[in-house]
Parts: C-alpha cells; sequence; structure tokens
C-alpha cells in the first residue's frame, strides 16, 4: 500500500557520482523508494543489493535496479549519466558528447508519465541543465542544476580553513556563474556571523590576494581531484542529496543551484549558478545577489560563455 507521505526518487547514470548519490540518500534515510537505472544493468542490480544492506542501521527503504517506466510516479529524477571529465579536459569540452547522452534519457523518462522535477548533475552541467529543460519540455521551476552548490561548498571550506578553522556552515558566501572555468566567488556580498567576510578576513591577516588565490583554487580544486584519483564523486554527490532533501522536505531553504533566469542579473533564456529557494513544487524563486560592478561583468561573461557553447551544442545535434 502507497501512503500519502511515501516518496520515490530515480537515479538515472550509476556511475561514480550516481552510486555515491545513492549511498547519501541510504544514509539520510531519504526517500521511502529508491530506484537506479543504468546502461549497464547488472551493476545497477549489484548496487541495489549492496545499498539495502545499510537500511538496518539506517532507515528501511525499497532499493531496487529499474528502468524508465519507473520514472511514473517519481517526485524527482536525478540525472548523473555522461561521459566523465578526463585529466586536461575542461567541463565544457564534454558538451557533444554528453548532449547525445542526455537527449536519450530525458524523452524516456518523460514518456514514461514522469510529472515529478529533474535534478540534473551531468556536466557540462548549465548546458545539460538548459538541454533537459528544452527537450523535456517542462516548465522551468521543475528543472534544477546542481550548479555551482559544489563550488560553494568547495569555497566555505577553504575560507574556513584560512580563519581559524571555524563551521564552514556559518560561511555565507557564494560561488555564482558557470560550474567551470568562468565561475567567481561572490566576495563582496559575503558575512560570517553577519559580518562582511572581508572585514574577518582581514583581521586573519588575509589580504585580497590571498582571497583571490581561494577564488582561483575553488576554480581548479575538480581538476586537482581528477589528476589524483581519476574523479570527483563525494562532493556533488552530497550536494544532489542536499538539494534532492529540500525538494522532498519541502524545506525553501536558500541553495547555490543551477537555476533558470528570467531578468535576474539582467539575464534570461539561462541555467547559471546562483542563490535560490528550493522546495517541494522545486525552483521557487531566484535570490538575486546585489553584485558590484565588477561581479556583474564576470556573471554576464560567464553566462555568454554558456550560451555560445549551448548554442553550438544544440545546434549540432
Amino acid at each position: 500500500m502507497t501512503t500519502k507521505n511515501h516518496q520515490k526518487v530515480v537515479l538515472v547514470g550509476d556511475g561514480a557520482v550516481g552510486s555515491s548519490y545513492a549511498y547519501s540518500m541510504m544514509n539520510q534515510g531519504l526517500a521511502e523508494e529508491f530506484v537506479i537505472v543504468d546502461v549497464i544493468k547488472e551493476r545497477t542490480e549489484g548496487d541495489a543489493l549492496d545499498l539495502e544492506d545499510a537500511q538496518a542501521f539506517t532507515a528501511p527503504k525499497k532499493v531496487y535496479s529499474g528502468d524508465y517506466s519507473d520514472c511514473k510516479d517519481a517526485d524527482v529524477v536525478v540525472i548523473t549519466a555522461g561521459a566523465p571529465q578526463k585529466p586536461g579536459e575542461t567541463r565544457l569540452d564534454l558538451v557533444n558528447k554528453n548532449l547525445k547522452i542526455l537527449s536519450s534519457i530525458v524523452k524516456p523518462v518523460v514518456d514514461s508519465g514522469f510529472d515529478g522535477i529533474f535534478v540534473v548533475a551531468a556536466n557540462p552541467v548549465d548546458i545539460l541543465t538548459y538541454a533537459t529543460w528544452k527537450f523535456s519540455g517542462f516548465p522551468k521551476e521543475r528543472v534544477i542544476g546542481s550548479g555551482t552548490s559544489l563550488d560553494t561548498s568547495r569555497l566555505r571550506v577553504a575560507l574556513a580553513k584560512k580563519l581559524g578553522g571555524i563551521d564552514p556552515r556559518n560561511v555565507e558566501a557564494y560561488i555564482m556563474g558557470e560550474h567551470g572555468d568562468s565561475e567567481f566567488a561572490a566576495y563582496d556580498e559575503a558575512t560570517i556571523g553577519s559580518r562582511p567576510l572581508k572585514d574577518v578576513a582581514k583581521e586573519h591577516g588575509l589580504t585580497d590576494d590571498d582571497l583571490a588565490k581561494i577564488e582561483d583554487d575553488t576554480r581548479n580544486k575538480a581538476y586537482e581531484i581528477i589528476n589524483r584519483k581519476g574523479a570527483t564523486f563525494y562532493g556533488v554527490a552530497t550536494c544532489l542529496m542536499r538539494i534532492t532533501k529540500a525538494i522532498l522536505r519541502d524545506e525553501n531553504a536558500i541553495l547555490p543551484v543551477g537555476a533558470a533566469l528570467n531578468g535576474e542579473y539582467g539575464l534570461d533564456d539561462i541555467f547559471i549558478g546562483t542563490p535560490a529557494v528550493i522546495n517541494g513544487s522545486g525552483l521557487a524563486s531566484v535570490v538575486e545577489v546585489p553584485l558590484s560592478d565588477k561581479e556583474k561583468e564576470l556573471m554576464a561573461k560567464s553566462a555568454e560563455t554558456l550560451k555560445k557553447v549551448t548554442k553550438d551544442g544544440l545546434a549540432a545535434l
């Protein structure tokens, strides 16, 4: 018997990111039903068997290997499928490969009768989130990208370490723009305990150059990890869990995501990294950060890069 509070999530793509996300969802006890879909069926079956062993010590959950028809009554479909970023490759280099893969996923999900919310994490994530919106015909509010959630987490962790080891959850600083090489840290608006971040940084002996280096390290951290272990997955999987949790629990949480813009920052017809309110209906609203002139310029430049690559990528399909 299905009760009203029964929640169902379908994961499409059972690679390193997808399986880490599934594990994170198990540990958090989120969603009573969790379905794993992938072209390698055997792997999804193995993962489901492995994951179900966790429920005796977390929360009961029906976890199983499925297919696109299982999406019909799902609350959320999370897409992590796609070719991973190789050493030396930028996220934008992946666009043509992954747009093809994505088009083969979104159509059968929609054909199943799915009427929930898409959460997209495959790279280049802003472009693939936009494409998911286009391919699905869904309202913009029901398509959310992981956007700059991971970069924001990386920035907060780095700043917290430099500022006397405070809790990164108390660092109110965002990375904005593309999840990629044109992203930037919105330092001018960042705060710690409601004090301007730049003041707190000064007290800890950090200069503007130090902050610029932290921003640069944040931007390049993925490459650092990929060069050492071949891929990044725990961080982004946790971000996906957090976004899913905000949807399933109707939290109205402000999270850094890849959001559809309707005139905010002078931009539209784009999905890009910004703080936004996430709840049971998906993207409830965009929180428009009052950027400084320099940051506005960086946001516009980032958007320009994304728009061009998106246009060329979709034209080549």
